[in-house]
């Protein structure tokens, strides 16, 4: 079985997604909703931000990301057959969204050249990208390597804005409010930066306050602008990542591991603690703005169910082995090379795996993952 001939997103799914997020935003209003009044309702865009979880292409145009390997295959083998910037083998969950509002994928705002580019919307996240500017690691002696912070990516959503509607700014808010904005998971290049420099657990759970300060600083500028449906993920269970798991392997003690899931529990309860404060943050904000519908998705939850049980959602056996990786051992991961690398080889069968390359994940994760999020298991508001 190949991985592109599995069904697309369902006819159901997308009139499930329909009514969740419209519900959500009449909720907002105080307003009832039904399902017939929710399907007459279409977001005309999708604007979408995030780092390599969500980036559709932007990494590969930056002038300083030349040789990563998204560049070239067995990234975008599955579904594309070729690669196409894309940190999976195929789509990833903000492609199954786009294809569930019956929406093309959407356009890397450093791959559009005109106005015509961007009629269903644009996807501005960047893979390395962090939620914390240059110098927030500058000052505690840290290196980020690719110059894409939060900030970046609401400046050049500005730029689109005004280049999509430069006559007036009522134009300008009718595209944000009749729009869908999906802020992908961020803040999880900002804690690997520390862990792969050297830092301990304990400093990188110091970044958490900053982090979600700086995703409340860009939901409230997005809300300010007119957005009327913001979905927001949570973090990722960072200790279930496979080159995680191979980095701090020698260095926890077994009882440190999950008895349920084989992730590290230490690890997982920094994305824990940040899932709490970002979601207090989002509680704030929908009490200060009412007539926006905040929609917070738990993307940890969605991976640590599939990790728990992998075969319940498809999966082989091994949800914490890389696809993409040819270190053996328990994670299959090298941490001196990467997907693609001189010493790495890909597995035949990537549908059966939930890693793609010990960080990203595969296109069958990714479409499991989504529809869990579009189907409401793991949003709240529940609707």
């Amino acid at each position: 079985m190949e991985q592109n001939t599995m069904p697309r997103v369902s006819l159901r799914v997308s009139i499930i997604l329909h009514f969740i997020l419209v519900r959500a935003a009449l909720a907002a209003d105080g307003v009832e909703s039904s399902l017939a009044g929710g399907l007459k309702t279409r977001f005309s865009r999708v604007f979408s931000f995030g780092d390599s979880l969500t980036d559709t292409g932007n990494l590969v145009r930056l002038p300083a990301a030349r040789d990563v390997p998204e560049r070239r295959l067995p990234y975008g083998q599955t579904y594309f057959h070729r690669a196409t910037g894309r940190a999976s083998d195929g789509r990833l969950a903000i492609d199954f969204i786009a294809e569930a509002l019956e929406l093309p994928h959407l356009t890397p705002y450093l791959a559009g050249e005109s106005a015509g580019d961007f009629r269903h919307g644009a996807n501005f996240a960047v893979g390395g990208a962090t939620a914390n500017d240059a110098g927030f690691f500058e000052r505690r002696g840290l290196k980020s390597s690719v110059p894409v912070s939060l900030a970046t990516e609401m400046a050049w959503f500005k730029e689109l804005l005004q280049h999509l509607a430069s006559s007036s700014a009522q134009e300008q808010r009718e595209i944000t409010a009749s729009s869908l904005f999906v802020v992908g998971e961020m803040g999880g290049n900002d804690y690997l930066i520390a862990f792969f420099q050297n830092r301990t657990l304990d400093e990188a759970k110091t970044f958490v306050p900053g982090i979600t300060d700086a995703i409340r600083s860009f939901l409230t500028e997005l809300i300010g602008l007119g957005a009327k449906t913001i979905l927001v993920q949570g973090m990722l269970p960072i200790g279930c990542e496979p080159r995680i798991l191979e980095l701090f392997k020698n260095s926890h003690v077994a009882g440190d591991y999950d008895d349920e899931t084989g992730c590290l529990k230490s690890i997982n309860e920094l994305a824990e603690q940040h899932n709490r404060e970002l979601t207090g943050v989002l509680d704030e904000l929908r009490l200060a703005h009412t007539g926006t519908a905040i929609i917070y998705a738990d993307f940890y939850r969605a991976v640590t169910d599939i990790a728990a049980s992998p075969r319940k959602h498809g999966f082989g056996g091994e949800p914490l082995l890389a696809c993409c990786g040819g270190g053996g051992g328990p994670y299959n991961v090298k941490l001196t090379a990467r997907c693609g690398g001189e010493g790495t080889a890909v597995c035949g069968d990537p549908w059966e795996y939930v890693s793609w390359d010990g960080i990203h994940y595969t296109e069958a994760a990714n479409r499991v993952i989504a529809r869990g999020i579009m189907e409401g298991q793991y949003t709240t508001p529940l609707i």
